[in-house]
Order: C-alpha cells, then sequence, then structure tokens
C-alpha cells in the first residue's frame, strides 16, 4: 500500500470511529435533546431480572436516613418544587429533579461505576419559561449525594443542609443564563404515603416504590433570570418528595398524571392516575394535614378526568385542565395551568408546571404530565 493509501485508510477509520462516538453520545453532546421513546421507557421500566432490590411493605421507610441513595435499587428521584411571588405579586414555579438511574447492580468507583445521574431546573411565569439540564457518570465526584451533613449535588447545582435531615436546607442552581437560591424550612411533618411509605404504582406486586413527602415548607430566596437583570426577591410554599425503588414504568404502562394541591383549608392533595394501555388508569392519593393526620386515598375515593386539551405543537397535545374530585371529603376542583408551555424536551421528557385550583377549596400546587 502507498503512503497516499495509508493516510486515506487512516483518515477513514477515524471518521468512522468518530461519527459512532458522535451517534452514541448524541443525547448527551446534545442535552436538550430527549431520548428515543423506546430508550427513555427502558430506563424507567420495572425490574424483571432481579439484579435490584424490590420494594416490599415489609421493609419500613426510616427518616431522616431514606433521603440517601439507595444503591441496591434501580431508580432514584428527589424532587423539589415552589410556588412563589416576588414583590410585585407576580408568581413563580420553581422546580428542581434529580435522578439516579442504575444499569446494574455493580457498585463500582470510577470510570466502572454503573450509576447515571439526570437533573433539571425550570423556573417559569405565566409568559416564560427558563431550563437546563444536566447528565453526569456516578463514581467520579460530578454528581453524587453525602447523608451527614446532608448534600446532594450535580456540578456546581447543590441542596445542602447543616444536618443529616434535607430540612431546613438551601438550593442553589447556577447556570450561564439564569439562576435560583431558594432557603426552604418545614413548618410541618413529613409523610409517608401508602402502607408507610410503601406505595403501590399499579395492579401488579413489582409496581410499587417507597415514597416519602415533605408537604408544608416555607420558601424564600432569590430568583436571577439573566445576567443583566438584579436578582428577583421571592417568597412562598414549597413541597420537596423522595422516591426510590426499582421500576418506575411497567411493560403495559404508558405513564402518569401527578397533582399536588395546597388547599385553602392547610390542607394538602395528592393525586396520582397511573395510565395503562387497554385498562383503565389505576388512581391513588393522600390528604394530609398540618398535625401530620394522613388519609389515604383509593380509586374508589377519587373522580379525576380531563376537561380540555391544549395543541402545543403539531406532534404534541396535552390534557391540561383537569377535574378532581374526593366526594366524601366535598372536595371538587377545576384546575388550570398558569403556563401551557412546559412540555419538557430532556432526556426524560414530561410535562410539569404551576396550577391553580377552583371550586370547594381555592389551590395552588404543580401538575407533572408523562408519556404523552
Amino acid at each position: 500500500m502507498t503512503k497516499i493509501g495509508r493516510v486515506l485508510l487512516i483518515a477513514t477509520l477515524g471518521c468512522t470511529v468518530l461519527a459512532v462516538l458522535i451517534y452514541r453520545l448524541y443525547p448527551i453532546l446534545n442535552p436538550l435533546e430527549p431520548l428515543l421513546d423506546g430508550q427513555s421507557n427502558r430506563l424507567l421500566l420495572s425490574n424483571q431480572d432481579q439484579r435490584f432490590s424490590l420494594v416490599s411493605p415489609e421493609k419500613p421507610v426510616r427518616l431522616p436516613h431514606d433521603f440517601s441513595i439507595h444503591p441496591e435499587y434501580q431508580h432514584e428521584w428527589w424532587h423539589v418544587f415552589a410556588n412563589v411571588r416576588d414583590e410585585q405579586g407576580q408568581e413563580y414555579g420553581v422546580q428542581w429533579n434529580y435522578f439516579r438511574v442504575a444499569n446494574d447492580n455493580r457498585q463500582e468507583s470510577g470510570w466502572q461505576n454503573s450509576q447515571l445521574f439526570l437533573s433539571h431546573v425550570v423556573i417559569s411565569n405565566a409568559h416564560q419559561v427558563w431550563k437546563e439540564q444536566r447528565i453526569a457518570r456516578g463514581g467520579i465526584g460530578q454528581a453524587d449525594m453525602i447523608q451527614s451533613p446532608f448534600r446532594l449535588w450535580i456540578d456546581n447545582w447543590r441542596w445542602r443542609s447543616l444536618g443529616s435531615s434535607p430540612l431546613p436546607s438551601q438550593l442553589m442552581i447556577e447556570t450561564d443564563t439564569f439562576g435560583v437560591s431558594l432557603q426552604m424550612v418545614a413548618n410541618g411533618p413529613y409523610i409517608l404515603p401508602g402502607q408507610h411509605g410503601y406505595q403501590r404504582r399499579g395492579a401488579k406486586d413489582a409496581m410499587a416504590s417507597y415514597s416519602i413527602y415533605a408537604p408544608f415548607i416555607s420558601v424564600n430566596g432569590l430568583l436571577q433570570l439573566s445576567p443583566e437583570m438584579n436578582a428577583i426577591p421571592v417568597e412562598g410554599e414549597a413541597w420537596v418528595s423522595k422516591e426510590w425503588g426499582s421500576g418506575l414504568l411497567g411493560e403495559e404502562q404508558l405513564g402518569w398524571d401527578w397533582f399536588v394541591l395546597h388547599l385553602d383549608n392547610h390542607k394538602i392533595l395528592t393525586v396520582y392516575r397511573h395510565r395503562y394501555r387497554n385498562k383503565a388508569p389505576y388512581l391513588y392519593g393522600t390528604l394530609a394535614t398540618r398535625q401530620g393526620n394522613t388519609l389515604v386515598l383509593s380509586a374508589q375515593d377519587l373522580d379525576i378526568s380531563p376537561l380540555a386539551t391544549t395543541t402545543l405543537t403539531e406532534t404534541k397535545t396535552l390534557p391540561l385542565q383537569w377535574e378532581i374530585s374526593v366526594p366524601s371529603q366535598n372536595i371538587h376542583l377545576t384546575t388550570q395551568a398558569l403556563n401551557p408551555n412546559l412540555w419538557l424536551s430532556f432526556a426524560l421528557p414530561y410535562w410539569e408546571g404551576p396550577i391553580k385550583a377552583s371550586g370547594s377549596h381555592q389551590a395552588r400546587g404543580f401538575m407533572q404530565l408523562t408519556g404523552y
């Protein structure tokens, strides 16, 4: 082979390798590009080969210990949502989601670590949306969690407290174009939904997870909506939750609809609606008071249905107005999204944003829709 031929061969091989790498890493190199539906669903499917631990009602949830990482389970999810107002009364929604997904159950250090971390931050008002996501490998310090004092981070995004409990705490998120800093203080107890934190998500035993709610939180802080603007002081109320298990979706599950509403009688209503192929939705919820009293709600207690759909793009239509009732508690609500344009095309795509509700009560909160 001539010298020119060898050069051409090496160049061709190099281009081929580069093309393969770009193809494989495309979702990470373009972090706002969603994974293919099949790929994102596989990240969330229930564990079938039992490499990971299964959720069981026999294992009680422990506080604050279970806010830490559980590497023996496949999935883990920390969630913060705040409804806040500025000094002029303008309303904002602030959300931070932090996911841990394991490819297998090996607990290796360094680049052999099988953990993948994904985090999303979103700020919205009635007219604008600020959003960004981060993706990190486990085992190299880019993303992780420390139990005491509580630290949860990915790059320079961090949620931290001075003790082993996540509350009181500070959430600090900085991007190149916007940021948020919130001080969070609990003014009510933690809630363990379902059976002391064990929550069925479908008819099959494998469809279950552990959950912790902190629904009564006061927040204040600053929103930095552009580098050129002064930071905006805000205050309001927030919700913190933690969920973990080995599968967030079943093979026949399409997605879920989730509602959290702070009612004007100081109670918190939480409703889940899991959608399945060729099956009726699986419904459950919780009604909690600031004193720690909890009413577990089953499908027989709940009436929930979409009232109207909104077309966001040529290919995306979502039910953004809902009717939710708990007849035994004289709760009858109609919800409305503050900003419909909150379909978030992250690696794991979903809609999430602030909502209001009217009817038997006035309420504020948030809604999350997946699988549409």
